[in-house]
């Protein structure tokens, strides 16, 4: 365990929030203008000697300043970052249904950070049924609709040959909710719910045309990443070379994988910071990841995950995915309790 006097620990602030504002290397000159450093320029390039050898900082040939390594953001990230933050952050989502609280919240997050923004959606597996729906649009037209604990809706048109019965379509609704809410929506479950011998042939005939509305919430749901923010990221030359960014287009572009790693914070009892080295993601490896997940207390569902460069101002960041996980949290609960 690296051990820093509280001088060494100030010093090594100051380099990793200048390098946050300017992207360049940090001098002992600049940090003896720090009013908070009481230390002549020497005094401080022995300090950042320290800090190198601690593996902290490094020293570009090129320059006689330093810049944080990935060692020495996590020092700061840990250990000199106030924890626990809360960020002002306004997400209208309340009212919103699940997709629209999504797209939402990844845009809201890339417009205040400036990054790249992604929020996963909550799996099919975690969601259960809360509510179906059977409706007359006319004689011969039916509409399911099924609505989930996660907000999700879907909705099917089903023609018959025939006119449909009003009692059947209420018989339906009745049915469906009383033996599916509640319950998980595999492909499984709601065939064991439904099968009942004692039925009709016209109810078993009129349930089995309704029932691929649920193929439908499973196809949708296989991965659903909202993404926001990646035009802007690229456009003002925030990556520094031409590998950084193909190796971001990669990542996005690579969905499943990119999910896997931003699920690994749904085990994360506050928020998850990755820098640079730390993601086994190779795509990611010259860039850092903040994320979160946010789901009723019991559970996690999905993830808020911020991804930029490795000098992105981590303070900030970490308190804005933490109040957007925050408040993605209630709407879920809220959803679940309607």
């Amino acid at each position: 365990m690296i051990v820093l006097t509280e001088r060494q620990e100030l010093i090594l602030s100051r380099v990793v929030e200048a390098h946050q504002a300017t992207a360049q290397p940090v001098g002992s000159k600049t940090l003896a203008n720090d009013p908070h450093l009481a230390c002549g320029p020497s005094t401080i390039r022995g300090e950042l000697a320290v800090l190198e050898e601690q593996g902290l900082l490094a020293h570009p040939h090129t320059s006689a300043g330093r810049i944080p390594t990935d060692a020495g953001r996590r020092f700061y990230v840990d250990r000199l970052l106030p924890h626990g933050q809360r960020a002002e952050l306004d997400l209208p989502i309340v009212e919103s249904e699940v997709d629209q609280a999504m797209r939402v919240t990844s845009a809201t997050l890339a417009k205040v950070t400036n990054l790249l923004a992604i929020v996963s959606a909550p799996p099919l597996e975690a969601a259960t049924v809360r509510h179906v729906e059977v409706l007359t649009l006319q004689p011969h037209v039916a509409m399911v609709v099924v609505i989930t604990s996660t907000g999700s809706v879907a909705k099917r048109l089903v023609s018959f040959e025939q006119a449909i019965d009003a009692g059947l379509i209420a018989w339906a609704a009745e049915y469906l909710n009383e033996r599916l809410t509640g319950h998980e929506l595999g492909a499984r479950t709601v065939t064991a719910r439904l099968s009942d011998s004692s039925l009709g042939e016209s109810e078993r005939g009129f349930l089995g045309a309704l029932l691929p509305v649920f193929d439908d919430l499973r196809s949708d749901s296989e991965v659903m990443l909202y993404v926001e923010g990646a035009g802007r990221l690229l456009g003002d030359n925030r990556l520094d070379n031409l590998s950084e960014i193909n190796e971001l287009l990669s990542a996005l572009e690579r969905r499943v994988a990119l999910l896997g790693v931003l699920r690994v914070a749904l085990a994360e009892r506050d928020v998850l910071v990755r820098i640079g080295s730390e993601n086994e993601l190779p795509a990611l490896q010259s860039l850092a990841l903040v994320g979160a997940g946010y789901g009723p207390r019991a559970q996690k569902l999905g993830t808020v995950s911020v991804i930029g460069p490795l000098q992105m101002d981590y303070g900030v960041v970490i308190a804005t995915v933490r109040e957007a996980a925050w408040q993605l949290s209630r709407y879920i609960e809220d959803a679940d309790a309607a």
